[in-house]
């Protein structure tokens, strides 16, 4: 026994220092949070903080579903990674569509035919050979040729819970008729595609087809034809639109129009397999870049190369500095250059970003709490990275998203809206008094630019300069925009017969009300910062805070006076835009997306001259013509347009923001050598309170050990 306890305290002493030199020899890979199998592929790391709600793309039009799916559809068209202003480009169509013109008749037109002579328009599109799907059960095969999965029975079913437990998959090469049969999807009622009411505008006999099969399962489609889609061969199909309708072939190129094979919804509809979250809005099948191979989104969710991915290089030409910029350096080469990338699930900011500061998220956007962090303005006014950012290498990206947010006027209204002069001057007034400036620097670190229109930057007709202010809310002073004197708002407001912020019926303070969803606690200084600047006015603002649902209500119902609202581009053309100011897309009576009702025959007349126009100087004329008539008649309080900032990793190449494409993870490039080093150089373990508490524990045992010894020799003499 003696002798055990004679060992006792060294060999402790050993085992701890022989784990803090392991620690040493280990640094940098203790609080690596992703398997060590990782570095066997190229690897990106991002975040996500919502689960995708559908992965289906007849379904799916929100942001945070659009960073999946794009990766995994492909439209027969995408815009190019480089090139400004956007310009559309083949994905998997093998060339841009055929553009024809017809007349009532089914004649076809010169290209110069005037636009109320076009009563159909064609578009031809031939897609590519070789192009095949992902890895899918849905299309696996026996020898004999027959679909192993379509017949499934209640036990077969039983034991499954996701798509990994099919032992079996196959692929097939893409045909016309699966575009085909995707717009056919977005007709039938069941599929609730959010954009079945716009195309049954467009497409020739999409409300028919609608009626038609409304009361059929979704997979009774495949055999009944829809006029305004026909596959003409096995790699060309033809759309029919009613009409001239240019901006068309922007929708081409949104995932609404991807390819879907009509063995998935076979697949998908078995009874069964809905309960068990096996279904298309969870497990997509594509022909894109990447599949989901883990879709768990209370954890990660997992986009895997896929191995069957068509030819695709990345682009040859750009703009004119993008070859300086290294943006050039892999033209012509192979897509995508990553295996797989990894979207773990970060609800809370602190830890998100300090795995980023680790380096182990390879991008990170800046949130309000680490914005000083992050970013600091200069003396000129603009803004940089820290030098704590500098020196780990970040990268800074900035770009003023084509998106516009404005405070709406119910134009149905009797105080706030129609179109008489004291209306109207009340409506400018307001727009003066509320200083969007103060609203960017307060609310949002300084992210947004202040909107001098309908049209945000990098929209056609968006204008830079004197020419580009709104006059009725700026002046041109010092080379920049300067807002109004509140003076000036409140003249107007006398002139519009509330002199002072009086109601001249209540002889009291003039009453508005603002209608919003923001109920929580975080919004409560936004609304009060709003009721400050109405108050400079005289006028009390009355916030109605109610939820999505209701506010929804009343915004169809025309209950609601003043309102928050925004828009962000679909396709970058102006008609995307000024759509939301015109007559007959009024929400009341129409149901459209012109929130406000607003209603002025000119802008009517001058939209619907401009919507079917070629980019071109006439077309520019009728767009500033249309953008004076909505300044001057305020139907907006024109609010901003929000300023995106993205952060990098000095590993992270290929970097150009395209507010437009959706699909850009296949050009990205990891260096993975430099991420390795980095990661080892800001995770060094700190061992030295470990070495403190050692040499605190030797202290405190030692002069124990020693009469222990003594005691023990005593004893044995």
């Amino acid at each position: 026994m003696s002798s055990f306890l004679s060992m006792k305290i060294p060999t402790a002493c050993f085992w701890l220092l022989l784990a803090i030199g392991l620690c040493a020899c280990q640094s940098g890979v203790l609080n690596n949070p992703y398997p060590d199998e990782d570095h066997q592929q190229t690897v990106l790391y991002q975040s996500f903080s919502e689960r995708p709600k559908h992965l289906d793309p007849a379904k799916a039009y929100s942001e945070n579903e659009y960073a999946f799916i794009a990766q995994i559809y492909e439209p027969p068209l995408q815009y190019h990674y480089l090139k400004r202003p956007y310009q559309l480009v083949p994905l998997t169509a093998a060339k841009m569509p055929d553009v024809a013109y017809l007349n009532a008749q089914g004649e076809r037109l010169p290209p110069t035919a005037a636009a109320d002579s076009i009563a159909f328009t064609d578009y031809v599109i031939d897609i590519q050979r070789g192009v095949n799907y992902q890895p899918h059960p849905a299309l696996a095969k026996n020898a004999q040729g027959s679909y192993l999965y379509h017949q499934l029975s209640a036990d077969d079913i039983k034991p499954l819970n996701n798509l990994n437990d099919f032992a079996n998959t196959g692929t097939r090469a893409l045909t016309a008729e699966d575009y085909v049969y995707q717009i056919k999807r977005l007709a039938h009622p069941k599929n609730q595609s959010p954009i079945a009411e716009m195309m049954k505008n467009y497409i020739v006999g999409f409300t028919d087809f609608a009626k038609h099969v409304k009361d059929q399962p979704k997979t009774a489609i495949k055999n009944i034809p829809l006029a305004g889609a026909t596959a003409l061969n096995d790699h060309q199909y033809r759309i029919r639109i009613n009409g001239k309708y240019p901006q068309f072939l922007y929708w081409l190129a949104m995932p609404f129009f991807s390819p879907m094979p009509w063995e998935a919804d076979v697949f998908y509809e078995q009874a069964g397999l809905n309960d068990k979250n096996i279904s298309l809005d969870w497990f997509p099948i594509g022909t894109g870049a990447y599949y989901l191979s883990e879709n768990n989104p209370n954890r990660r969710m997992i986009l895997q190369k896929n191995p069957h991915y068509h030819f695709e290089a990345y682009p040859t030409e750009g703009e004119p500095d993008d070859e300086s910029k290294g943006l050039l350096n892999d033209a012509g080469k192979a897509l995508p250059f990553i295996d797989k990338i990894v979207f773990t699930l970060e609800k809370e900011t602190i830890p998100y970003w300090t795995k980023f500061l680790q380096g182990y998220y390879d991008a990170s956007g800046i949130a309000s709490d680490n914005f000083d962090q992050a970013v600091q303005f200069t003396g000129s006014g603009g803004m940089a990275l820290t030098e704590s950012m500098q020196a780990k290498g970040i990268q800074l990206q900035t770009a003023v998203e084509t998106s516009s947010f404005y405070l709406g006027f119910n134009m149905l209204d009797s105080t706030v809206g129609g179109s008489s002069e004291a209306a109207r001057k009340l409506r400018q007034a307001i727009a003066i008094a509320i200083d969007q400036e103060e609203f960017i620097s307060i609310f949002m670190n300084g992210r947004g630019v202040p909107a001098q229109g309908v049209l945000p930057p990098g929209i056609f007709g968006f204008t830079e300069g004197p020419s580009g202010i709104n006059p009725y809310v700026y002046d041109w002073q010092d080379n920049k925009p300067q807002r109004k004197a509140v003076e000036v708002a409140k003249q107007l407001l006398a002139e519009a017969g509330y002199a002072n912020g009086i109601d001249p019926k209540t002889q009291e303070a003039l009453i508005l009300y603002f209608d919003t969803t923001a109920t929580g606690a975080d919004d409560k200084p936004r609304m009060t910062w709003y009721r400050k600047q109405f108050e400079k006015l005289g006028i009390q603002l009355v916030i109605r805070a109610t939820d999505y649902n209701r506010f929804q209500e009343k915004m169809r119902d025309g209950n609601a006076q003043i309102f928050g609202w925004g828009w962000n581009a679909d396709y970058p053309d102006p008609e995307n835009f000024y759509f939301l100011l015109y007559g007959p897309n009024g929400k009341v009576k129409f149901g459209g997306e012109n929130a406000g009702n607003y209603q002025n025959a000119d802008f009517d007349r001058l939209f619907e001259q401009m919507r079917n126009m070629e980019n071109s100087p006439e077309r520019l004329q009728i767009i500033e013509k249309m953008q004076e008539i909505a300044r001057r008649d305020a139907p907006w309080v024109f609010g901003l347009h929000p300023k995106k900032f993205s952060l990098f990793h000095s590993w992270f190449g290929n970097l150009k923001t395209n507010l437009m494409a959706n699909n850009g993870l296949k050009y990205r490039r990891i260096n993975t050598t430099l991420r390795d080093i980095k990661r080892r150089e800001w995770n060094r373990p700190i061992v030295w309170p470990l070495l403190l508490g050692l040499g605190g524990l030797v202290l405190l045992v030692l002069p124990a050990y020693r009469v222990y010894r003594q005691r023990t020799q005593e004893t044995l003499s």
